[in-house]
């Protein structure tokens, strides 16, 4: 398991057990981060393919 699986089963874990009130989108929050920091990595990829090639 990577680090933000571990650290989103954890915060699920709190959540259920009452530990945290914390909103689920907070709970939630290691995951889609993730997913918008691989979006902003492949964009910025997308373009400097992009620019390299004279394509733009």
């Amino acid at each position: 398991m990577g680090f933000v699986t571990t650290l989103t089963l954890i915060l699920i874990v709190l959540k259920a057990l009452g530990l945290i009130a914390w909103p689920w989108v907070w709970v939630l929050c290691p995951v889609w981060l993730a997913a918008l920091l691989a979006g902003a990595v492949f964009l910025l990829i997308l373009v400097e393919g992009r620019i390299k090639t004279g394509k733009w």
